[in-house]
């Protein structure tokens, strides 16, 4: 699906601010509140946006040790039956993928301490279809679910963008940061994206 540059602006503000209602991000972003909404509609309906939620931090209840797990499955049993039991009987798994290489699934873990690790990797290590498991321990996360740089470099890359369109980028980001500061702070704004962007 091809993103433009107030899509990328709605999902900005979306992502700062996810309880913000829709004639919010309408009047911050100097478009019509239809806009906004038929924007939602595509975005969801295109797979962009799969859902506009808090992000929970598992640290900042208590959860604040993050390992990664490779599990090797036995072959009889398969990823099918071992996914599903593994994600039912296990909370702390916060993500799980079946991968290339040496292992046949990755497994991102949260834990209280190196004790409520090892008991969480002794509870994947009984899960029927689990045939061994390595663990290795993260020290500090750099990056996590990090997408929103690669979707304003897709909108820079998709449209070969002319003078005015990047003038619009850099104000729709500042806008979706914070409120316009000034009447002609928005009239801008508005003058600009009349110009560049199709709505």
């Amino acid at each position: 699906m091809q993103i433009d540059q107030l899509d990328a602006a709605l999902i900005q503000l979306l992502t700062d601010e996810p309880s913000l209602p829709i004639l919010e991000c309408a009047r911050r972003l100097g478009v019509a509140r239809g806009t906004v909404q038929s924007r939602l509609s595509r975005l969801h309906a295109g797979g962009v946006i799969e859902r506009i939620a808090p992000h929970v931090s598992a640290a900042g209840f208590g959860y604040g040790l993050v390992a990664f797990c490779d599990v090797e499955i036995n072959q009889v049993v398969g990823h099918e039956e071992v996914a599903p039991a593994l994600a039912g009987a296990i909370p702390e798994i916060v993500e799980m993928h079946t991968v290339t290489g040496r292992s046949d699934m990755l497994l991102k873990v949260v834990a209280k301490s190196g004790q409520d690790l090892q008991r969480v990797l002794d509870d994947i290590s009984r899960v029927p279809g689990v045939a061994r498991t390595s663990s290795s321990l993260a020290l500090q996360t750099h990056l996590q679910n990090r997408v929103l740089p690669l979707l304003h470099a897709e909108v820079r890359r998709e449209g070969c963008m002319t003078e005015p369109e990047r003038l619009t980028e850099l104000l729709l980001s500042h806008v979706a940061q914070r409120q316009p500061g000034s009447d002609l702070e928005r009239e801008l704004l508005l003058l600009v994206m009349r110009s560049s962007c199709s709505i």
